[in-house]
């Protein structure tokens, strides 16, 4: 396994992703229905078909920040509400933070997960434990920055973030929603796992899926 992530692998991440949305729409709606606008599943689903659509057009970019780019415009241009705008700044953060280039090594890639990170903060402005996305997304990119610091392989490193996204979005089931539609039900919103930290354990299982196995998207 090369610690060296180029264009391709992260293009094999994106669509990897899109197919998980699409396979896990479903719940991904009925966790929003609980607590939310019931339109999770749908609307990430649209988008992430929108950035596929982008990624196999001839024209796309050969180098890292502007796929990037071109997939978080897809994005934010295709999907409402909350989902489209937050996962197309986290994409858009990483792409500035990549440049151009046409591959990134791990401390540049947790570099691009750190943009993106603070993307979806400002974005946002939630924070952990508010019963976001951000409760999955922060202990990923902590992980994956520590285990990098601890001198760990690459591959244990993303499968650490993936990991940590997982046990984040299980963690949410027992937060009380500070923010979004959710913070409205108060107490009613303890017993329910947040939608948008279920879709990004999601993105972080496929980023150790095609980044360590270098399996191709669906």
């Amino acid at each position: 396994m090369s610690e060296i992530v180029d264009v391709t692998t992260l293009r094999s991440w994106l669509i990897r992703f899109a197919g998980d949305v699409e396979e896990h729409a479903a719940e991904l709606t009925e966790l929003d229905s609980a607590i939310g606008d019931a339109d999770h599943g749908s609307n990430l689903a649209r988008g992430m078909k929108a950035v596929v659509s982008v990624l196999a057009d001839d024209s796309t970019p050969p180098s890292i920040g502007p796929m990037l780019k071109q997939s978080g415009m897809a994005l934010v241009s295709t999907v409402g509400g909350a989902s489209g705008p937050l996962y197309g700044t986290f994409f858009l953060r990483m792409a500035t933070a990549a440049g151009e280039c046409d591959a990134l090594g791990p401390d540049s890639l947790a570099a691009a997960f750190r943009a993106g990170l603070e993307g979806v903060v400002a974005r946002g402005k939630a924070s952990a434990g508010d019963k976001t996305m951000l409760d999955a997304l922060i202990p990923a990119v902590d992980a994956f920055e520590a285990a990098l610091g601890e001198g760990k392989p690459f591959g244990d490193a993303i499968r650490a973030a993936a990991d940590a996204a997982e046990a984040g979005r299980d963690a949410t089931t027992g937060l009380l929603a500070r923010k979004g539609r959710a913070s409205y039900l108060g107490e009613r919103s303890v017993g329910h796992q947040d939608p948008g930290a279920t879709s990004t354990a999601l993105l972080f299982r496929a980023a150790a899926t095609t980044m360590i196995d270098g399996e191709d998207g669906k």
